[in-house]
């Protein structure tokens, strides 16, 4: 089965289109072959594809890859309200299929060799997966959307953007995949915390409240957590508030007032704060610098 796919990138891969896809009627794939690459990010809905008799369901946070040349067609009607983003590129080598043996020969490669002089430029990616991190991409999608649409004369920003965020799923995948292989039990209770983190950061959570669910000494988790990860626990759960407003900001028209409240920080003013303090500039000014992006629609 292919599962998962390499692509050399020691030069940038080439962007060709990509936009926001939003139905509000009944909706199904066409039947066509591309002659290049397709990613593909749910955001909203099911996405029901089929790529050479294989069927996935793709849905919000959601990536699959749909690789040139190989016939994909919807196998049923999506609902109302789908959305995704999406977009074609093609790299300089053609995209090679590997499974899971290879995969790990290639990231302990890419492992062996990641503080040399060697130029380690694959990208490795599962078919269809779950990033851990999909406000991470949906920033990243956003800028390349933003970048495609302001018609730039250097062609190289578009081409880069579109690699890095390859990169990122790949980076993210692999993280990912090494964190399952090789933990010791106290690192995966650490992953439990940090997954139970994520996913409960829009909440109004603390320290206190994260080493309550787990039966942890507030303390013992705070000096677990830094000498694990190298982070303070207090900036781990600052920073994912921060990305999730991020996303919001740009993917969304609420009111500043609403994100805050939305990422669980109920003081507007210490939200426009910690923002600032994050990425050096306010909620408006981070809104207002990636704003066009090309919107395709049923």
């Amino acid at each position: 089965m292919r599962e998962f796919v390499k692509i050399q990138a020691k030069s940038p891969v080439e962007f060709h289109l990509g936009g926001h896809f939003i139905s509000k009627v009944p909706w199904i794939h066409a039947k066509r072959t591309l002659h290049d690459h397709e990613v593909i990010v749910g955001i909203e809905g099911a996405l029901y594809m089929e790529i050479e008799e294989i069927q996935y369901e793709v849905r919000p946070g959601d990536i699959l890859i749909m690789p040139a040349n190989m016939v994909h067609t919807g196998y049923k009607h999506c609902s109302p309200g789908l959305s995704f983003y999406w977009f074609h590129f093609s790299a300089e080598s053609d995209l090679e299929f590997i499974d899971e043996n290879k995969l790990k020969s290639e990231i302990t490669l890419l492992k062996s060799n990641r503080f040399s002089d060697l130029n380690q430029s694959d990208i490795l990616l599962p078919i269809y997966s779950k990033p851990k991190d999909i406000n991470r991409i949906h920033i990243l999608f956003h800028q390349l959307l933003d970048i495609a649409n302001s018609n730039y004369f250097n062609r190289f920003a578009i081409n880069y953007l579109a690699t890095s965020l390859l990169i990122e799923l790949s980076e993210q995948f692999i993280t990912k995949y090494n964190a399952i292989q090789e933990t010791s039990l106290t690192d995966k209770n650490l992953l439990k915390v940090m997954e139970w983190i994520r996913l409960n950061a829009s909440d109004e959570i603390n320290v206190s409240s994260v080493a309550d669910y787990f039966n942890y000494n507030p303390n013992y988790l705070s000096r677990m957590f830094k000498e694990k990860t190298g982070k303070n626990i207090k900036d781990y759960i600052q920073s994912l508030k921060i990305v999730r407003a991020k996303d919001l900001l740009i993917r969304t028209n609420e009111s500043i007032r609403d994100i805050s409240n939305a990422v669980g920080i109920s003081d507007e003013k210490y939200f426009m704060r910690l923002f600032k303090k994050f990425e050096n500039l306010t909620p408006t000014e981070f809104r207002k610098a990636y704003c066009r992006k090309t919107l395709n629609k049923e």
